[in-house]
């Protein structure tokens, strides 16, 4: 980080390029907020197979089989020890364990020359195994090498651990991770996140998943200091990714509205039911890609998704799409809240609060509902029919109605914002 801001610093208008496959959380999240461009670049090289990936408690029977495996094919293998005080200790004991193998040491803190030979040898194939540090984690290419297998697996960061993963697999043949912890030891919660992340990723360019995973697990970190990850506990994460980009557009000078918050209670049993989709884990995933869906567009995608994938939308699953439909509507219109209410006089209705800086087309509104639509005090108030079907049409008939303007001069920060268009 330091030797790229050093970069910056030479002359003002130099453009940095950075290639990488896991990026640190704090500069992905730049690029989410809109202070980096960011390109990805999702095809693999020709003829590469996606590596298989094993999560497992220290089994020396295993890591035998396994490495055999891979030297009867022709090929070498690498073993992770990342601890230099005992890696001997470890190449000695796979000695007993593998007799019919030849293996050599490799870490960083060895004679440059003696490095360079024990490197130049293992790629000639002169050794099967080489036992070795992270020293391998990047720079190396090669092809004859598809099995790692590596120790204390639990102890690696989640961008480590897919490096690390990536120095096997770079041929046509098909390659090997095994990642070892001790079973002993309880795992702590962060990296039991890891190695799960890092076991379901395993499709080819799986690595910006990866960082969104490392994000999510590491907090973003802090943009104005060198901390390259960590959690705004003051404000709290969402808030803090909100108010970054609101900043950010105000620089590239673009006035915005300011996001609202948006509260919906409306009579919905919008879920996904055991009957539906039964695995917890599976299910849990879904929830969290459907939280992120913003425009109607995607929530329709979504729907057409599920019930290919899934089958036909029962009720439950059908009320959801309708509520993330309505709540990419009311987003894009900044409407604050909708919710039902039972007035004493004009009985159940629909209650939309709107921002200030949102107006309802009153004739629009007045010829679908009659003189029952009522616009007063920020709020726009319609009947709520008995039949599902009939209420349901008629929010969407109120939200049609609005329309965003220009409310505050430009020194305010707010500007006009297009109104989408709904098929």
């Amino acid at each position: 980080m330091t030797h790229k801001e050093r970069l910056k610093q030479l002359r003002n208008d130099v453009h940095v390029l950075t290639l990488t496959a896991t990026p640190i959380p704090r500069t992905l999240h730049q690029s989410m907020v809109g202070m980096r461009d960011m390109s990805v670049i999702e095809t693999p090289p020709e003829a590469r197979l996606p590596v298989k990936t094993y999560v497992t408690g220290q089994d020396e029977s295993l890591v035998r089989e396994a490495i055999l495996r891979e030297v009867d094919r022709g090929g070498q293998v690498f073993v992770v020890h990342n601890r230099v005080q005992t890696i001997h200790a470890v190449a000695r004991k796979l000695g007993k364990l593998i007799p019919e193998v030849d293996i050599t040491v490799g870490h960083g803190q060895m004679d440059e020359d003696e490095l360079e030979k024990v490197m130049v040898e293992f790629s000639q194939g002169s050794h099967d195994v080489l036992v070795c540090t992270t020293i391998i984690e990047s720079g190396l290419d090669l092809p004859n090498v598809n099995t790692i297998i590596v120790q204390d697996a639990a102890m690696f960061g989640l961008a480590q651990l897919y490096q690390l993963r990536g120095r096997v697999g770079r041929s046509g043949q098909q390659a090997y991770a095994y990642l070892l912890y001790d079973p002993a030891r309880r795992l702590t919660e962060t990296a039991e996140k890891r190695l799960r992340s890092i076991f379901e990723a395993t499709d080819l360019g799986a690595g910006f998943r990866i960082a969104m995973k490392d994000l999510e697990i590491r907090g973003a970190g802090n943009l104005l200091g060198p901390e390259q990850s960590g959690f705004m506990n003051t404000v709290g994460f969402d808030l803090y990714c909100r108010l970054v980009a609101e900043a950010v557009e105000e620089l590239r000078g673009k006035r915005t509205i300011p996001a609202t918050d948006l509260t919906i209670d409306l009579p919905l049993g919008a879920h996904l039911p055991d009957s539906y989709v039964g695995d917890g884990d599976v299910k849990v995933r879904l929830y969290r890609r459907l939280a992120t869906l913003e425009t109607e567009a995607e929530v329709e995608a979504a729907r057409v998704e599920f019930a290919d994938r899934f089958g036909i939308l029962p009720t439950p699953v059908a009320d959801l799409f309708f509520l993330l439909r309505i709540k990419a509507l009311a987003r894009a219109r900044f409407v604050r809240a909708i919710e039902t209410q039972d007035g004493v006089v004009t009985g159940p209705e629909l209650v939309l609060k709107l921002s200030p800086f949102v107006v309802c087309d009153r004739v629009a509104l007045y010829k679908a509902f009659g003189t029952r639509a009522v616009v007063k005090g920020g709020q726009v108030r319609i009947p709520r029919a008995a039949s599902a079907e009939k209420w349901r049409r008629d929010l969407l008939v109120a939200l049609d109605s609005l329309r965003v303007i220009e409310a505050a001069p430009a020194s305010a920060g707010i500007s006009s914002v297009p109104q989408p268009n709904r098929p």
